[in-house]
């Protein structure tokens, strides 16, 4: 069958075209696309090529699809899978699949599997794997930010401390403890602000940077400090750029003894040394944020590592029970991934807005594969709509949801579009 989509065939090669796809096999799966959410890690395939580490060497001759946060319905089930999947349910989808040693992902190595398509084909490891999950929520832009929010939650998952009296690792942040998320007013960051107040072990304080007043402002309206205060977590946000002086000052909200867990959410050499500095005995820095040179090193004091036992690491990608985690608290309302969301658009924007991603402001942009719909910031559906009564529906939608996206707000895409 036709498929549309946007593929990569080498460095700062991607194209939004349409081809074939095979027939399936009775091992495989058909999809259709509904939602694609766009990663920063996307961009960083399209810059490195056939330098990235999960990019295959053939990809100029055997494009791939790009795209790894999306959703959508099942199509049509190999035999294999019949009894276990069903044609028209819909889908969420774990991308670390770490198959036999494997780096190969979706939306970075697989020419007929990725999100920014209208339809894809499910290879068996997937399944194999149990990284195709049953989804039944309400809406499919969720399920997309399920893989990002998974990441966030296996990256608290995987910092760890140690006991002053056996050799034992004790995985996950520090009950009672102090977090410090660096340059975290992001997309991402306002999932890791949010999340650590549905833990059974909660922190004591969690204290979130950013260099942007406008970022900080946003976070604040949309996760204030009475929210975590409702969870018993004391919540700050922090410019350093207004402190007279950030180290001293970011330490005195610990009393001087340091944080208990950092986590350093832009690839920034002065971060990370920052980080370093501000860490308290036994505190665990994860370096979030993946960097694009692989020669990108920080200066770190093995004094400290070695007296104070501190520690570093760095987590990517969250497992399936990391995602099924992300769906089940979505669901319940416990964590609220559209506070991710600040432009919306359909597949015809993909090319461009992921070429250009790092110099468009805001979070998440959030694509739907079945329709053409330019990127647009939620912001703007105000003064669009004075024209356009699309954009005028979506504005009132949003309003009425505290400036999120949401699933009504889908619905009136889909609707407008003929997608349901």
């Amino acid at each position: 069958m036709r498929s549309k989509g946007v593929r990569l065939y080498g460095a700062n090669d991607i194209r939004l075209e349409e081809f074939d796809l095979p027939d399936i096999r009775d091992d495989e799966i058909l999809v259709r696309v509904m939602s694609d959410s766009i990663c920063m890690s996307t961009y960083k395939l399209l810059i490195q090529g056939k330098a990235h580490k999960r990019c295959p060497e053939n990809v100029d001759t055997h494009p791939i699809i790009i795209g790894h946060e999306f959703a959508g319905d099942i199509v049509k089930v190999g035999k294999k899978w019949l009894g276990e999947f069903t044609p028209g349910e819909k889908f969420a989808q774990q991308p670390a699949l770490n198959y036999k040693g494997s780096l190969a992902s979706p939306g970075y190595s697989y020419e007929y599997f990725g999100g920014a398509c209208t339809y894809c084909i499910v290879p068996p490891e997937v399944m194999e794997l149990g990284c195709l999950l049953h989804y039944d929520g309400e809406s499919y832009f969720e399920a997309s930010l399920g893989e990002p929010m998974s990441c966030i939650v296996g990256g608290y998952y995987g910092n760890y401390h140690t006991s002053r009296h056996n050799h034992e690792h004790i995985m996950g942040v520090k009950e009672g403890g102090s977090i410090l998320i660096m340059g975290g007013c992001g997309p991402m960051g306002l999932g890791a602000i949010e999340y650590p107040m549905t833990l059974e072990k909660k922190p004591s304080m969690i204290v979130v940077t950013d260099l942007s007043n406008e970022r900080i402002a946003r976070a604040r309206q949309l996760i204030p400090e009475s929210a975590a205060a409702a969870h018993g977590i004391r919540l700050v946000y922090i410019n350093p750029s207004e402190c007279g002086d950030e180290f001293t000052e970011l330490m005195e909200l610990t009393g001087g003894k340091g944080y208990d867990d950092i986590f350093v959410y832009n690839s920034i050499h002065s971060l990370a040394e920052m980080g370093d500095r501000l860490l308290g005995y036994d505190g665990c820095m994860n370096f979030f944020s993946g960097p694009t040179d692989k020669a990108f090193s920080a200066t770190i004091n093995l004094y400290n590592c070695h007296y104070s036992s501190t520690h570093i690491l760095g987590t990517t990608g969250g497992n399936t029970d990391d995602l099924k985690e992300s769906i089940r608290l979505a669901a319940e309302g416990k964590i609220h991934p559209a506070v991710m969301v600040t432009h919306v658009g359909g597949i015809d924007s993909i090319v461009e807005t992921t070429k250009n991603l790092p110099g468009i402001p805001g979070g998440k942009k959030l694509t739907y594969t079945q329709f053409d719909m330019p990127l647009t910031a939620i912001e703007d559906f105000r003064e669009k709509g004075k024209t356009d009564p699309l954009f005028q529906r979506l504005a009132d939608c949003c309003d009425a949801h505290s400036g999120l996206w949401s699933s009504e707000a889908e619905k009136i895409l889909f609707r407008h579009f003929g997608v349901i």
